[in-house]
């Protein structure tokens, strides 16, 4: 089973980050990068400006290639 970008791991984590900013990186094992995700998420909904790190948190999640 290959890993790294377009696995399937890395298409579920992503399907999970499109519901919650983090939750990806979560299912991935990158605790601290779910916090850092769901917090400024959380953080920057406050002034509509979520949905930027909402994306780069699905993006993050797709593109991660193990052992970097």
């Amino acid at each position: 089973m290959s890993e790294g970008q377009g696995s399937s791991g890395n298409v579920l984590a992503a399907i999970c980050s499109f519901f919650i900013p983090g939750l990806g990186q979560l299912v991935q094992g990158r605790l601290l990068m779910a916090i850092v995700m769901f917090v400024l998420a959380a953080v920057l909904w406050i002034i509509w400006l979520g949905w930027l790190i909402h994306l780069w948190s699905i993006l993050d999640a797709a593109l991660y290639k193990p052992g970097r």
